[in-house]
């Protein structure tokens, strides 16, 4: 089990709500992560990482309600499947709310938006002191290895990032898979 303080993950929830940058261990790296709500704290992520904006970024959350602004209507047995395996590190491509009304960089050029139920101690304190779904995006410019330590991002980020919640990454080796909620098709190992 990951240690970390109430302090701060308090810490970390008054960036997101001031529409900052922070980064926080996940199952296999450290992500950097962002109020979804707010577009200026998106494009910031995606300049600061370097990232092609085409692609998209994750949504990571404690619960599957979190997520609910975000995604559209899926068959039920589609949706049971996927749920089946949540919380945990599975990634799930679904097709986006058609009146969600957030920024176009979370979705990228796709007509999907990667969601995740986190099983990680940190990220389910962080998303329910914050009330909801953060940005997960993981912790590196675009060709550089992930961060897997705080001072791995302090040594890609030293002066960018608002918080660092100060804890230990999962026991996943490699960024968890992704696959279509629909098709079932594994587009990410």
């Amino acid at each position: 089990m990951t240690a970390y303080s109430q302090q701060d993950i308090q810490d970390a929830v008054a960036a997101l709500q001031q529409g900052l940058l922070i980064a926080y261990p996940t199952e296999s790296v450290f992500g950097l992560g962002c109020d979804p709500q707010q577009p200026e704290a998106v494009a910031r992520l995606i300049k600061l990482k370097q990232r092609d904006p085409d692609k998209g970024l994750i949504l990571i959350a404690s619960d599957f309600e979190q997520l609910q602004p975000y995604i559209g209507r899926v068959d039920e047995p589609a949706a049971c499947h996927a749920k089946s395996f949540w919380p945990g590190p599975v990634t799930w491509l679904w097709p986006v709310r058609q009146d969600a009304g957030f920024s176009s960089l979370l979705t990228g050029k796709h007509q999907t938006i990667a969601v995740r139920v986190s099983a990680h101690p940190v990220v389910v304190a962080l998303c329910d002191a914050f009330k909801g779904a953060i940005v997960s995006t993981s912790a590196n410019t675009e060709g550089k290895p992930p961060a897997k330590t705080v001072a791995d991002v302090q040594q890609y980020f030293p002066d960018q990032l608002a918080k660092v919640v100060n804890a230990s990454v999962g026991d996943l080796l490699q960024p968890t898979p992704i696959y279509d909620v629909i098709t079932k098709a594994e587009i990410r190992a």
